[in-house]
C-alpha cells in the first residue's frame, strides 16, 4: 500500500509516495494550475504512477483559501450581528497601518456594514440572557439574503463564547430555510472573547467556505473516479491534519497550511538525527517561509494575520517573505534594484520557462550565473532556456546600468538579504542566536541559497533533506491528526483553584477525545496537551502557557511567570488569571520506515561534469555531482554543485558536504 502526500505551491504541485512494503520514497512535481488546482493534483498523481486503489493514506496541503484571501476572490459574506454592533469589523482595533501618515488607508473589512444585518438579541458577559432571540426576526433576515452560489453567512453575536444558544438557534433557522448557503457561527469557529478578532476570524471562515467546499467536492469526486476509496486528509495551519469534512466546516484552519508540512518534516528529521535546534527555510517559487524550532517544539501562535486580516485560530509561527524562485527583479522610481514581492508564479513563470514571461526572476538570475543547469528539466518537465533568462536580465540591466551577470548577482544577493532579514526577525529579535541552530533549507530553491544565508548569519551547519523540493509534501504525509480547542473562561489562579482549572480542562478534553475517536483514532493513540491564555490581573492581553506539566495552582502561576519573563524580561508577584482554556488533541499516526541510503546508493563516480559557475564575483570551473550517486559518508568539498530532481545545492569554497543518515547532506564550514 502507498502513503501519499501532496503540497500545492504557487509554482509547482509537489507529491511524495511512500511504499510501505519496500520502504521506498518516490517524488514527483507538476506545474500548479491556478485556474483549477484540481488538475495540478491529478497531474502530479499521474507522474507518481500509483494505482489510486492502493493508497492507504492521502494527505493534501491546500492553498485555495490562502490564495482567495490574498487575491480578494472569496465569497460575498453577510453577517448577522447583535443590534448595535454592525461596525465591529469597520472599526477594528483603530490601529493605523502606517503611523504618522495621515494619508494612510485601512484595509477594507471583509464584510462591509451594508452586509451586516442587526438582530435584536443580547447576552451578557457571563452568558446570561438580557434579550431573548426573536426567531421571526431571524427568519425575516434570512429571507433577505441573496440567492446566488457565492454567498455565505457568518453569525456573530456578542458574548456567544459564554453562551452559544442564540447562535446555534440562528444556525438552525439558516439550515432549514437556506441549506444552500455556507453558514458558520463565531462560537463554532472561535469561542473566545474579543469581538473584533472573533468576528473577523469567523468572517474569514465564511469568506473561503464556498470555494473550499467546491474544491474538495470536485477533488474527491475525481479521485473516487480513479479508484480512491479512503478518507482524504487536509493539512491545517496548526501543523496537523484533519478530515476533508472538517476542512469544509472550518476552512479557516487551512489558511497558510502549506508551510506547516515542512516544519512537521523538520521536527521528524531533527528527532531522527538528534538535531534539536533548527531554523527552517522553505524557498519555493513564490515566497520563502522561515520558522525557528527550539528543542524540537513547534512554535504555535494565535496572533497571525493574513492580508492584514486577523486570524486567531492556532497556527505555526512562520515568517513569510516575498522572495522565491519566481520573485521578479525590478527597478523603482529611484533606479534602485528591488526583488519581489511580485512573482511570476506558475503562469507565465520566469522568462527562462519560455511561456511568455519577460521579467527577470531569481530563477533567471541563478540560471544566468550557471548555478542551475539548462540541460536538466526543472521538476522533470520544464526545460530552462538560458538565452531567454539573459535577454530578460539585459533588458532590465539597461535601466539599472548593469550588465546581465552583475544584475543577476544583485538579484540573488537581494533575495538572500530578504531571507536573512526574515530569519533575524524570528531569532535575533526574539533573543535567539542563529549560530546555535542548524539551518534546514528546502523547497526547490532553498538549498541553492543556503550557504549564502548561513554566511550572513554566521551559522556553521546546514542540513539538506532528502528530496528538498518535495519536503513539505513529505511533512504532510507524516503529520499527526490534530484538532485544537479553546474556551474563554476567566479564573483567578489561587491556592484553592486547581480543581477549577482541572474542571475547565476536563470538559474540553472529553469533547476532544470523542471527536478523535469518531475519526477512527484509537484511544491509545490520543495525546491531549493542556495550555491556557494567562495574564497578570489588569493586563489587557494574555500569553499562551503550556500547562502539561502543571499539577498545582502554584505550578501554573510559575509557568506563566517563566513565559512572561522570557517574553518581556521581567515577572511580577501580582495576581494571575486564566482567560482561555486550550486543548490540543493529537491523534498519533504511524510514521514511514524508510530504507537507509547505504542500502541503495550506487558507489560509482558521482561526478557528472564541470561547469563555469559564478561564485564570489567570478566564474569558476566547478565540479557538478549527481546527488543520487553519492555514497554514505562521501565528502564533497566546495566549490561544487550537487544536482537532483527538483532542487540544486550550491557549495561555494570554504564549505564541505557529507552524506549522512538516510541520505541527507550535512554542509559544514571547512
Amino acid at each position: 500500500m502507498y502513503w501519499i502526500g501532496i503540497d500545492v505551491g504557487g509554482t509547482f504541485t509537489d507529491a511524495v509516495a511512500f511504499n510501505d512494503a519496500t520502504g521506498d520514497l518516490t517524488f514527483a512535481k507538476a506545474p500548479s494550475t491556478p485556474a483549477d488546482p484540481t488538475q495540478g493534483v491529478l497531474d502530479v498523481l499521474a507522474k507518481l504512477d500509483v494505482d489510486l486503489g492502493d493508497i492507504e493514506r492521502f494527505v493534501h496541503g491546500v492553498t485555495i483559501g490562502t490564495n482567495a484571501v490574498l487575491e480578494g476572490k472569496g465569497a460575498e459574506v453577510w453577517m448577522l450581528v447583535t443590534r448595535g454592533f454592525r461596525d465591529v469589523l469597520e472599526i477594528g482595533r483603530t490601529n493605523m497601518p502606517t503611523p504618522y501618515d495621515i494619508r494612510t488607508q485601512k484595509t477594507p473589512p471583509l464584510v462591509p456594514r451594508t452586509r451586516a444585518i442587526e438582530i435584536g438579541e443580547r447576552l451578557m458577559f457571563d452568558g446570561s440572557v438580557r434579550r431573548a432571540l426573536d426567531a421571526a426576526e431571524v427568519s425575516a433576515a434570512v429571507a433577505a439574503l441573496p440567492r446566488h452560489a457565492d454567498a455565505a453567512v457568518a453569525v456573530c453575536y456578542l458574548h456567544s463564547y459564554a453562551n452559544p444558544a442564540h447562535e446555534q438557534e440562528t444556525e438552525a433557522i439558516l439550515g432549514q430555510a437556506r441549506p444552500d448557503l455556507f453558514a458558520c457561527t463565531s462560537s463554532g469557529v472561535l469561542p473566545q472573547l474579543r469581538e473584533y478578532e472573533r468576528f473577523n476570524t469567523t468572517a474569514l471562515n465564511a469568506y473561503i467556505g464556498p470555494l473550499m467546499g467546491r474544491y474538495l467536492s470536485r477533488l474527491q469526486k475525481s479521485l473516487a473516479g480513479q479508484g480512491f476509496t479512503r478518507s482524504l486528509y487536509i493539512m491545517t495551519s496548526g501543523g496537523g491534519v484533519g478530515t476533508a469534512e472538517r476542512a469544509e466546516a472550518l476552512p479557516a484552519a487551512t489558511l497558510l497550511a502549506g508551510p506547516p508540512g515542512g516544519v512537521a518534516a523538520a521536527v521528524h528529521l531533527g528527532a531522527e538525527l538528534d538535531m534539536r535546534n533548527i531554523i527552517t527555510c522553505d524557498m519555493g517559487g513564490t515566497s520563502t517561509d522561515v520558522c525557528l524550532i527550539e528543542g524540537l517544539e513547534i512554535p504555535i501562535t494565535n496572533e497571525q494575520r493574513i492580508a492584514d486580516y486577523a486570524n486567531r485560530l492556532p497556527q505555526i509561527a512562520i515568517n513569510a517573505v516575498g522572495a522565491g524562485g519566481g520573485s521578479i527583479g525590478w527597478v523603482d522610481s529611484g533606479d534602485i534594484l528591488m526583488v519581489g514581492p511580485q512573482s511570476a508564479g506558475a503562469a507565465p513563470g520566469p522568462a527562462c520557462y519560455g511561456r511568455g514571461g519577460t521579467a527577470p526572476t531569481v530563477t533567471d538570475a541563478n540560471l544566468a550565473l550557471n548555478r542551475l543547469s539548462a540541460g536538466a528539466p526543472l521538476g522533470g518537465q520544464i526545460l530552462l532556456n538560458r538565452d531567454l533568462a539573459v535577454a530578460a536580465l539585459e533588458q532590465l540591466g539597461a535601466r539599472a546600468g548593469l550588465d546581465a551577470i552583475k544584475l543577476a548577482d544583485g538579484i540573488v544577493r537581494i533575495a538572500v538579504a530578504r531571507m536573512v532579514s526574515a530569519i533575524k526577525q524570528i531569532s535575533i529579535a526574539d533573543g535567539k542566536d542563529p549560530r546555535d541552530f542548524v539551518l534546514l533549507p528546502f523547497g526547490g530553491a532553498g538549498p541553492m541559497h543556503a550557504t549564502a544565508i548561513a554566511d550572513e548569519l554566521e551559522m556553521q551547519r546546514i542540513l539538506v533533506p532528502i528530496g528538498p523540493g518535495n519536503f513539505a509534501a513529505f511533512g504532510s504525509l507524516i503529520s499527526d491528526i490534530r484538532r485544537d480547542y479553546g474556551q474563554t473562561r476567566t479564573l483567578r489562579v489561587g491556592e484553592d483553584t486547581w480543581p477549577d482549572i482541572e474542571a475547565g480542562d476536563a470538559s474540553i478534553e472529553a469533547q476532544a477525545r470523542r471527536d478523535l475517536l469518531s475519526e477512527g483514532v484509537a484511544d491509545g493513540d490520543i495525546e491531549l496537551r493542556r495550555s491556557a491564555g494567562m495574564r497578570y490581573l489588569g493586563q489587557s492581553w494574555e500569553l499562551i502557557v503550556d500547562l502539561s506539566l502543571a499539577r498545582t495552582s502554584a505550578d501554573a502561576a510559575t509557568a506563566f511567570g517563566d513565559v512572561h519573563d522570557k517574553r518581556f524580561g521581567h515577572r511580577s508577584g501580582g495576581a494571575v488569571e486564566i482567560v482561555n482554556f486550550r486543548i490540543a488533541a493529537i491523534g498519533r499516526v504511524e510514521k514511514p520506515s524508510m530504507r537507509n541510503h547505504a542500502e541503495s546508493a550506487r558507489r560509482s563516480d558521482a561526478r557528472i561534469g564541470t561547469r563555469e559557475v559564478y561564485l564570489a564575483g567570478a566564474f569558476v570551473a566547478t565540479p557538478v555531482f549527481a546527488r543520487g550517486r553519492l555514497a554514505l559518508d562521501e565528502m564533497v568539498t566546495g566549490p561544487a554543485v550537487i544536482e537532483e530532481s527538483g532542487s540544486t545545492t550550491v557549495l561555494p569554497p570554504g564549505w564541505t558536504a557529507k552524506v549522512i543518515g538516510r541520505g541527507e547532506l550535512l554542509l559544514e564550514r571547512a
